[in-house]
């Protein structure tokens, strides 16, 4: 071998070694700072010398609002690029059409360009170089390389080398700022989930839990640290979804999300695509990919409120993510492994729908492996001046600046009211009750209507059994068994002052569970407060 061809054999080594070394630079500083201002900040005067640069631009594309965003500019420019651009078809076209080609292309600096470059050299040296990159979602944007005076051939090699690292700088970026995205879109949810709530923090003590609700708590504290499925069963408004949140803050996945699903709000035809996700193009409108509940609940805790409401082919694949902990997104063939601590609730008796065929029976044993019941605000009466005297001082703060507290008068009031929508209806009641005493007083009985009780119908004193015959005995003429069956309940309501549980109360003198019997009489439309009313009249 020749003096002159080991000379230019070196010169090639050393060369392809300086590029290599220029490279692994880039991908230190690209992967040392998620934030690409940062990050570019850092790379430019690492390659400014070997690529003679003035500076380096970083531009976000947004295909779907066809915009052109400036993220982050080092060195110095003619001119500061325009940080926003919106394009028009013809424009957006030309931009998606570099995304052919992943190599840095030949460019010229053109302020009036939308790419903030030309295309067209027009025979001239490139005095810039532009490339498109690309994410596993699509094109994400472009990298904008600028010369000092032009770009030779040894450049544009070099400038090649330190693309993949430009790009993979863009993608962190873009995942650091999604993530702030979506914390704050769940900061802002539980901004908004606790002044549904009346409070200030999740943490804050639940009004009754040394009252009315000692029993729940203690049960709440048997199961929190536990991983097994839980179902409260209680009446709408009751509080279910607290509680359920209580069990997950006081368990060990209290760092992990808490996702409330409302099962009956999810129309039937999408189900299945709201709980365990779905594929892009799996179905008409299915424009991208997205995760369903379970799989956002993942290393948390996911409350399937009105469990009662899933069809009964939803309610298969609920059972086989119980059993397997597993899912398939739909239109999707590959297993989804999902770590999720599932809380059940529902008004309605799952028992009797079981019964009744509308409840897998295999799904009821798996979700009420510990069963909770919920006791409406009529059981705990107790608890009435405490939560009333919560709201109120939570509504007045917010409605006039300052605190309203219920009278004697009040208390006595709201007492006296069976409370048929519970504490839902009774936060309601006080917020009405401030809105009509123009946030400087409480006027409750406004509230209410017509005085302290419900304006309901009386009922007759239940008859003697005095013969044999039907109509005798259950007290109405008509023989159809819709009618008779009410016609008892009343009687058996009327004896029990409105008392559906209890040794002492209409389920147990009927022999059925008293569940049974509020689906019952919801069926025969049997509105069982007028009983308890005339009781405290």
């Amino acid at each position: 071998m020749t003096c002159s061809t080991r000379c230019v054999d070196g010169s090639r080594m050393d060369e392809s070694s300086r590029t290599v070394e220029l490279e692994l630079a880039v991908w230190r500083e690209a992967c040392r700072h998620l934030d690409i201002e940062e990050s570019l900040g850092r790379i430019e005067p690492v390659v400014s010398g070997a690529l003679s640069l003035a500076a380096m631009v970083v531009r976000r594309l947004d295909v779907a609002r066809a915009r052109i965003d400036t993220v982050a500019v080092a060195g110095e420019l003619p001119s500061a690029p325009p940080a926003l651009v919106e394009l028009s078809p013809s424009q957006l076209d030309d931009a998606t059409a570099l995304f052919a080609e992943t190599r840095f292309r030949a460019a010229r600096f053109d302020r009036a360009s939308p790419l903030l470059v030309s295309l067209d050299l027009e025979g001239a040296r490139p005095t810039a170089l532009i490339a498109a990159v690309s994410d596993e979602r699509g094109p994400s944007g472009f990298v904008l390389l600028f010369a000092r005076t032009a770009f030779d051939d040894l450049a544009i090699e070099r400038a090649q080398s330190i693309l993949e690292p430009l790009r993979v700088a863009l993608a962190n970026d873009e995942r650091l700022h999604e993530l702030a995205r979506l914390r704050e879109a769940a900061e802002a949810e539980n901004r908004a989930l606790l002044t549904r709530l009346g409070r200030q923090s999740i943490l804050e003590s639940i009004v009754g839990e040394r009252g009315g609700l000692r029993q729940v708590m203690e049960r709440v504290a048997q199961v929190a640290d536990t991983d097994v499925p839980v179902l409260i069963l209680g009446e709408t408004g009751s509080g279910k979804e607290v509680i359920a949140r209580a069990i997950h803050e006081r368990s060990r996945r209290r760092n992990g999300p808490m996702v409330r699903v409302n099962c009956g709000a999810i129309p039937a035809d999408l189900v299945d695509s709201e709980l365990f996700g779905h594929e892009k193009g799996s179905f008409t409108g299915a424009i991208a990919t997205r995760k369903g509940w379970f799989e956002r609940a993942d290393g948390g805790t996911l409350l399937l409120d009105e469990v009662g409401e899933l069809p009964l082919a939803a309610q298969v694949r609920l059972l086989r993510i119980l059993q397997e902990g597993a899912l398939e997104r739909v239109g999707g063939g590959r297993t989804i492994h999902v770590d999720v601590r599932i809380v059940a609730a529902t008004h309605r008796d799952l028992h009797q729908m079981v019964d009744d065929g509308q409840f897998r029976e295999d799904l009821w044993y798996r979700l009420s492996v510990f069963p909770m019941r919920l006791p409406s605000l009529r059981e705990r009466p107790e608890d009435i001046p405490k939560l009333a005297t919560h709201f109120a001082q939570k509504v007045g703060e917010r409605l006039g600046g300052t605190a309203l507290i219920p009278t004697a008068s009040d208390l006595e009031q709201l007492r006296a009211y069976p409370w048929p929508g519970n504490v839902r209806e009774l936060a309601a009641v006080i917020e009405r009750a401030a809105i009509l005493g123009h946030a400087r007083k409480l006027e409750v009985a406004a509230a209410l209507g017509a005085g302290a009780r419900p304006q309901l119908p009386s009922t007759p004193p239940p008859r003697a059994i005095e013969s044999a015959t039907v109509a005798q005995v259950i007290g109405t003429d008509s023989l159809v068994l819709d009618d008779v069956v009410k016609s008892h309940l009343e009687r058996v309501l009327g004896r029990t002052n409105g008392r559906i549980e209890g040794p002492r109360g209409a389920a147990a003198l009927l022999g059925i569970n008293p569940h049974t019997l509020r689906a019952r009489m919801r069926k025969l439309k049997l509105d069982w407060s007028r009983f308890r009313a005339r009781e405290s009249a």
